[in-house]
């Protein structure tokens, strides 16, 4: 029997449950809330500092809107739309989400011409239904015309559970989203389009002789908001997705199912202002450190390193007890011959249940092809052990 064997099987072992804990104990989350949804994302480091039901999806109401307007962007950034093109309001704009629909409205004379660098304000400031329709018809002729083109710029982006049936957010059957959608879609709206994003934060927009205040309540509240949208539908309760910035640490909160507006406002205050001053950077790994090790199949060696190939740097709360716990996942056992800085594995950092951030590890070395010998044992050994992966299995 090969005298490694035993060695081998602890490695495996951990790659059955594809977790090797490496930085200490679960500790339970420190922030509190009633509501069913609600995730806060760090964006620099990518880190997940609290969420509750943030894959359960819900109607996005006027959340909508921001997918809207990353479609805009998207056109705008790539030439085809023109911030100083007129579109048309048509009646059915008009009427759909005007003055006659009583919703939120940025008051579009119906057969009037718009600027859309107008219209981009009508939809972002006063969250308005009737923009919302002039930009689809616009852009793309119908409204069920543009929710195609917001379906595949959200596959694009990496949305995994939204889709979209109109451009306004009004209600409408399989129109739903998630919380980690919503934060996914902010940070790449911020980052993609920071000088378009930019209107989010204008504070009043008026139109037709009306001026009306940004809906977004986070603005006022001096805590270094600067943008995104509020959300209602009676199913969903009261939504919100907002950003803010404190001494250069951007946060993305979303928060759903409030009761009241003054519940969510509160709550994604309470949010925000708790990540923004209860978390220091670390460094859990630096550039090029060994992580860890991954079981090879038929390869001159019988592990390969795995290595940060950046700096790995988490939010951590600023307890001195807080402590954090990472995994490596990776499908093993990987078969050689394998190549010095082949992506075949991933670290995933957790507080309690929660899984902050995740980043991609890399082979330390490369793995050249074993012996006739250590492949006919390597794949004796894996038939072998293969029933005890799956009995392993079937029990977690």
């Amino acid at each position: 029997m090969d005298r490694n064997w035993l060695r081998r099987l602890a490695i495996l072992l951990p790659v059955i449950v594809t977790a090797m804990a490496v930085c200490g104990p679960l500790k339970a989350q420190s922030f509190e809330t009633d509501l069913p949804r609600a995730l806060l994302l760090d964006v620099q480091t990518g880190t997940v500092l609290f969420e509750t039901g943030a894959d359960e999806s819900f109607e996005p109401a006027s959340l909508t809107k921001i997918m809207t307007a990353e479609v805009l962007f998207h056109e705008i950034s790539e030439g085809r739309v023109s911030p100083d093109q007129q579109f048309h309001v048509s009646e059915y704009a008009w009427r759909t989400g005007g003055a006659p629909s009583r919703s939120t409205a940025m008051f579009a004379s119906v057969n009037s011409d718009i600027a859309v660098s107008d219209l981009m304000r009508g939809l972002v400031v006063p969250s308005g239904n009737d923009a919302a329709i002039v930009l689809a018809e616009g852009i793309a002729g119908t409204e069920t015309a543009f929710s195609l083109a917001m379906n595949r710029r959200a596959h694009d982006i990496g949305l995994k559970a939204s889709n979209f049936v109109n451009a306004s957010g009004l209600e409408a059957a399989d129109q739903r989203t998630t919380a980690r959608d919503l934060a996914r879609l902010a940070v790449h709206v911020i980052e993609t389009y920071p000088d378009l994003y930019k209107v989010f934060a204008e504070p009043e927009f008026m139109w037709n002789k009306i001026r009306q205040r940004n809906r977004n309540p986070l603005l006022t509240l001096n805590i270094g908001a600067d943008g995104f949208l509020t959300g209602y539908t009676e199913a969903a309760g009261f939504s919100l997705v907002g950003s803010a910035v404190l001494d250069g640490r951007r946060l993305i909160a979303v928060v759903s199912g409030a009761k009241t507006a003054r519940d969510r406002d509160q709550e994604a205050r309470k949010l925000l202002d708790w990540g923004l001053r209860s978390f220091e950077v670390r460094r859990l790994f630096s550039a090029g450190e060994v992580i860890g090790e991954a079981l090879v199949f038929g390869g001159d060696k019988q592990v390969v390193t795995l290595v940060a190939p950046a700096d790995i740097d988490v939010l951590a709360l600023r307890n001195p007890d807080a402590r954090l716990t990472a995994r490596i996942v990776y499908d093993g056992p990987i078969a050689a011959p394998i190549a010095k800085g082949a992506a075949i594995g991933r670290l995933e950092v957790l507080s309690g249940s929660t899984r902050m951030f995740e980043a991609p590890l890399e082979t330390g070395e490369a793995v050249e092809q074993g012996s006739l010998h250590r492949r006919a044992f390597d794949a004796v050994y894996e038939w072998a052990t293969s029933a005890v992966r799956q009995a392993f299995e079937r029990l977690i």
